[in-house]
């Protein structure tokens, strides 16, 4: 629910601070007093509409399923809209999207202003269908995992045979290409690091000759060698140093010759060549290891491809079974809800009758198999499409079925924004219409502007909301005050007595229903 409302400097609202309650929650007032301005206003500190307030601002006690945009949620959750130089958005003082707080509030938020046909989609009529059935002891929930999990089963292998069968008739085309692509990878065969030696042999190959040049040149010094060691002696020095020296030196040497030497056999055309066909392969691959793995792939793919009749073959008797199975679950759903959609309708038109409406017809049709079965709801009023009633049926309509929808539900359902719900109604249709509200308000924090006294009436919490010179106030009212605004809609600004009576009889009566 929405906790707390918080305006400031809105066209006339200075500022306004509202505590609100559960329930049915009424605003009233002369027109022009700023009823539509406030609502509007309460909407925008949700990211539900725009207006221009320097700052409006609700606390709400919804659980958000923000985690990924980095907001945790806090016992009461603070809605922001703040207005200077340009508008910002703010969800417990972290700056969000005007879009992604309107998401957020979604789930929780709904504003029955304009003509909004979710509420006849086929998946809400289908899901107040199958929550009544629930509600028998009938364990409809299972059933429905079960066909969901056979359908997405059955439809994903359909998308692989149809992918499947598409392939197939390219297959030789794709065969062709594939052992291509895999014969020029083999054909060069390349080994992995073959490359930094392939460089590093080319490298010893230009400095071949100057190397053992240097070698032959380096060897002299061992004929004076034994003139070292004589001298050493001669001055009572340890020679050890020096022999040491001389033999890892002519290992050095002798391990460079050696080295050196084996590239006599090494054709340097050869070398250049196989440097050349290593970086065509990098070049297209990145690396000899992408290379390989590359291969390796179309390897495989290859192998899928000459399996591909077993492979289709399997897919088609999966996709018999899954099918029969999907048909057969989609039957017990469909038995299931013909036997409910009457009752269904029964009990809508009831609602309706109270709602002074013509009786609608709820026609269960088959369709495509889809994730809810093969049902489709088609709703009518009085053999009329719902694009072509009145915008005053149309919104009673809504209420009923929302009023149905209410009957099973286990949970609160949000917030809902109404605007004149009972305006251009008779006395009867507006209480019809109030009674509905009552029931719809055991599970929804309702808002809603009224100019009559029997819906104004049955509001838990009753604002009025008023002028004084330009600036507009909002004051919520005890049972006194409720008497005499009542009767100030009943008879207009000259109240007499007797519409206070009136008001005073429906407060009271409305009050025992309470």
């Amino acid at each position: 629910m929405i906790e707390r409302f918080y305006l400031k400097e809105y066209l006339s609202f200075k500022e306004v601070e509202l505590n609100l309650a559960c329930g049915l929650i009424v605003f009233t007032g002369p027109s022009g007093s700023g009823k539509s301005i406030l609502m509007n206003s309460i909407l925008s500190s949700l990211g539900a509409s725009s207006c221009e307030a320097a700052l409006c601002e609700s606390g709400v006690t919804w659980n958000l399923n923000a985690d990924e945009m980095g907001i945790e949620n806090d016992e009461i959750n603070i809605f922001k809209h703040i207005k200077k130089d340009k508008s910002r958005y703010f969800i417990n003082n972290q700056s969000v999207s005007k879009k992604a707080m309107n998401i957020l509030s979604s789930d929780y938020l709904r504003h029955l202003s304009l003509k909004d046909y979710s509420d006849f989609d086929n998946p809400n009529i289908l899901s107040i269908i199958d929550m009544r059935i629930q509600s028998k002891s009938i364990n409809i929930k299972n059933l429905k995992d079960e066909y969901l999990n056979s359908f997405n089963e059955y439809s994903e292998s359909a998308k692989k045979l149809e992918k499947l069968s598409k392939e197939e008739n390219k297959l030789l085309e794709l065969k062709e290409f594939l052992s291509f692509e895999i014969k020029k990878i083999e054909d060069i065969n390349p080994i992995i690091y073959e490359d930094e030696e392939l460089l590093k042999i080319k490298k010893e190959l230009s400095k071949k000759e100057k190397v053992l040049e240097n070698i032959a040149s380096a060897t002299t010094i061992f004929d004076f060698e034994h003139h070292v060691f004589n001298t050493l002696d001669s001055l009572d020095v340890d020679s050890s140093f020096f022999n040491d020296a001389m033999n890892e030196l002519r290992v050095v040497l002798d391990s460079a010759q050696e080295r050196f030497s084996a590239l006599d056999d090494v054709d340097v055309e050869d070398v250049l060549n196989r440097i050349e066909e290593i970086s065509g392969l990098k070049k297209r691959y990145g690396s000899i290891e992408e290379a390989l793995l590359y291969k390796q792939k179309k390897k495989e793919e290859l192998s899928e491809y000459e399996n591909i009749e077993i492979i289709k073959n399997d897919l088609e008797n999966r996709c018999i079974t899954l099918e029969k199975k999907v048909q057969e679950l989609a039957g017990k759903l469909s038995e299931l809800r013909h036997v409910e959609h009457k009752s269904f309708e029964k009990d809508l038109n009831k609602y309706l009758k109270e709602l002074y409406l013509r009786d609608a017809e709820v026609t269960l049709n088959e369709t495509q198999y889809g994730i809810l079965g093969k049902d489709e709801i088609v709703l009518k009023l009085n053999n009329t499409e719902l694009q072509k009633v009145s915008t005053g049926e149309f919104n009673r309509l809504r209420l009923a079925i929302l009023a149905l929808k209410s009957e099973n539900m286990s949970q609160n359902g949000g917030v809902l924004m109404l605007d004149e719900i009972d305006a251009n109604l008779s006395g009867e249709e507006s209480m019809s219409v109030a009674k509905v509200l009552r029931q719809l308000s055991k599970h929804f924090q309702i808002f809603v502007i009224s100019h009559q006294p029997q819906l104004t009436s049955m509001g838990d919490q009753h604002f009025l909301i008023y002028k004084e010179g330009d600036e507009s106030f909002a004051r919520e009212l005890d049972f006194e005050s409720k008497v005499d605004e009542i009767a100030r809609i009943i008879s207009g600004e000259s109240v007499s007595d007797e519409a206070k009576n009136f008001a005073k009889e429906l407060l009271e009566a409305n009050r025992c229903v309470l």
